[in-house]
Formats: structure tokens, sequence, C-alpha cells
């Protein structure tokens, strides 16, 4: 797998030209058709499969009174927010990462659990963890804004340099998408099909050319059927996740 995006998008294009009959005959497509076509796949592509997007773990330090951050461009969600501790508003020292019953819960179900405790016992206790950081801030509440990249923490940070770890999708690259096993062959018969409409609109202003034994018939129009019913049967491909994906799609409609 070569490294370089330009020479990923190059094999794309030369796949189309080839399938096109460059070579054969005079394809009038010039470079900045093929990449059109290329960009609306892979636009396409991003609009409706699951498989465009891939889960990461972003770090994010917190800045005192500051609310809203602005994550990179390729971040397109944040799932969940994680803190290290337990949480704690009041500032300052190691506090938050002392819990006096969790210490308690281990001298006396842990280091004598011969004696006492069990899994009714430690599921309480668990029960009890998620309770209280509900109540004291182990939790952190957010809204994330698309539009603007925004990351709002709704509770205010009272603390300098906490560390929260978040969850999130992000796009991925398009070379990726283009040298996914699953994606690879979808996007070059998407950009085939688009680069068949163009070829074929541009093709259809003439009926025919002249020539010495009587001219020849341009095939635009068939071009042009051809592209539109590759496009709906590839439409449909990402629908039943052919072109790879997770559960479920988007939903449009």
């Amino acid at each position: 797998m070569s490294d370089n995006p330009q020479e990923i998008k190059q094999k794309v294009f030369n796949y189309c030209r080839t399938m096109l009959g460059d070579g054969m005959i005079d394809v009038e497509l010039d470079p900045v058709h093929y990449e059109t076509a290329l960009d609306k796949s892979l636009t396409r592509y991003r609009q409706r499969s699951m498989n465009s997007v891939e889960e990461s773990y972003v770090f994010l330090e917190l800045k005192k009174d500051q609310n809203d951050y602005i994550l990179p461009q390729e971040i397109v969600n944040v799932q969940s927010v994680f803190r290290r501790t337990l949480g704690s508003r009041t500032g300052g020292g190691t506090g938050s990462n002392f819990e006096p019953f969790n210490l308690a819960y281990t001298n006396t179900y842990l280091l004598n659990s011969t004696m006492l405790g069990g899994i009714a016992t430690y599921y309480m206790f668990a029960s009890y963890q998620e309770m209280v950081g509900k109540i004291f801030g182990s939790y952190i509440e957010f809204q994330w804004i698309p539009s603007s990249r925004t990351l709002r923490i709704l509770q205010r940070p009272f603390t300098e340099g906490e560390v929260l770890m978040l969850r999130c999708q992000n796009h991925r690259p398009d070379h990726i998408i283009i040298e996914d096993i699953y994606a690879k062959q979808w996007v070059r018969d998407y950009t085939l099909a688009n680069c068949k409409i163009m070829l074929g609109e541009a093709r259809s202003k003439f009926a025919s050319i002249a020539g010495p034994q009587g001219g020849g018939q341009l095939n635009g129009n068939d071009l042009k059927a051809a592209g539109k019913e590759e496009l709906v049967a590839l439409d449909k491909e990402l629908e039943t996740l052919i072109a790879g994906g997770t559960g479920y799609s988007f939903i449009i409609g």
C-alpha cells in the first residue's frame, strides 16, 4: 500500500480512464473532472457510511473558568467524557484522589476476603460508587456543537490543569478510505459512474460528428443513463453495508 495520498488518488483516476477505454479511443475528460468525480464519491460515502469514521480517544486539559473548547477538524462527534478521579470541584491538592469509603472497602472486604464479603457486596459497593459520582461530580455533563466543533463543559471548571479523556468519532482520511478493503471498489465504481455522467453530458451536446465516411454517432445519452443506473445500485450497496460499516448506518429521510 502506498503512503502517498496523491499516488493513491492517481490509481483511481487510472482505473476510470481504463474502464472508459482511454488508449483505444479519446476520452475527453480533464484532470479536474476526475478530481471532481472522486470528491463527490468520498462526500457521498461520508454522508451514508459509518465506515467513514473511526473511534478514538483524545485527552483534553481543562482551563479554570473556561467552558468552551474547540476540538480538531477531524473530530465529528464526542460520545463520552471521562474523569480520572471520583471528582472534586473544590480545587487543588490530592483530595479528589482519596476516597475514604473506597479504602474502608479495601480493608474490610479485600484484605479479609476469607471471612466476609462476596459478589453481592461488591455489586452494592460499585452501585454506591456510581451514585456518589453522580452527586459529587465524577461524571462530566457536556454539549457537543458540531457546526463549530465546540465541546461545552456544563460544569464550571474550578481548577487548572485537570485532564479529561474524550471518546470521539473521527473522519477517516480520504486516502485511508480509498485503500480500505471494503470501500476501495465502491469508491472506484462511484467515481467511474460520475465520470460517465460528465462525459455523457459533454458528448450529448452533439448527436454526431462529421467524417469522411459519413461521420459517427456519439454515445452521450447512453453514458449518462449507464452512469445514473450505476449510482442507484452503488447507493443500495451502502444501505446493505457492502462497502463496510458497523451496525445500522445513518438514517436519511
